[in-house]
């Protein structure tokens, strides 16, 4: 079987405080899931991130220092979901994708590696990097709408779309902090790589039970 994936985004791990009732429910569909399969979680900055960005670029900071600030957010975020799995999960971090660490460990934890790409561009790198063609995104949207749902309430949620089609959606441009469930160059980086990425509420836990049950669930399969 391969490895499960994961893009976490962390919108999902840190809201207005750090939740404790989402980190207690996902560490027992992980370490289910981790019976079976090597499972790797690639952690995003969230609100922690963005909080930091917008700090800094009051102080007149360009994009690669407001990119680094993030890069930071994440590897704390990932260190927390580490520690949260005590000894089922590698003590290392990966930091850089493209070469993850050997382990016999089942849970490997990652967090952002570089400025100019995001944690969902790592997940794909990553995936990539130990054979697996699927990225799982757990975000704070239930699907891709084919218009800002905030903004229309006809807004359609989008079942499967192809990576022109979502490309199409959310435009080409990376900038430190942007907020989209998938993020432009992951986009482009995943539609190279022929992968498929399925983006889903990460806050519905039984949904994604579902979805790793082979089960019927609530997200949209892109690719």
């Amino acid at each position: 079987m391969e490895p499960l994936v994961i893009s976490l985004g962390g919108s999902v791990l840190v809201k207005e405080e750090l939740d404790v009732g989402f980190l207690r429910e996902f560490q027992r569909l992980i370490l289910r899931q981790a019976r079976k399969r090597k499972v790797f979680i690639c952690v995003g900055g969230g609100s922690t991130a963005r909080r930091y960005q917008k700090a800094l670029e009051r102080f007149g900071s360009g994009a690669e220092a407001r990119d680094w600030i993030g890069i930071h957010a994440t590897r704390l975020n990932a260190h927390l979901l580490r520690l949260s799995f005590g000894k089922d999960a590698d003590k290392k971090i990966v930091e850089h994708p493209k070469r993850p660490h050997a382990t016999s460990k089942r849970i490997v934890i990652a967090a952002g590696w570089k400025p100019g790409w995001s944690t969902d561009y790592d997940s794909v790198l990553l995936a990539s990097s130990v054979g697996s063609g699927t990225v799982v995104n757990l975000t704070n949207v239930d699907y891709i709408y084919d218009r800002n749902p905030h903004e229309h309430a006809d807004a359609k949620p989008l079942h499967r779309l192809s990576w022109v089609e979502y490309k199409r959606i959310i435009g080409g441009k990376w900038a430190p902090g942007l907020h989209t469930p998938f993020d432009p160059i992951a986009a482009r980086e995943a539609e190279k790589a022929k992968m498929t990425v399925v983006i889903m509420d990460g806050t519905d836990q039984k949904n994604f039970r579902d979805y790793l049950d082979g089960k019927k669930f609530n997200g949209t399969v892109i690719g």
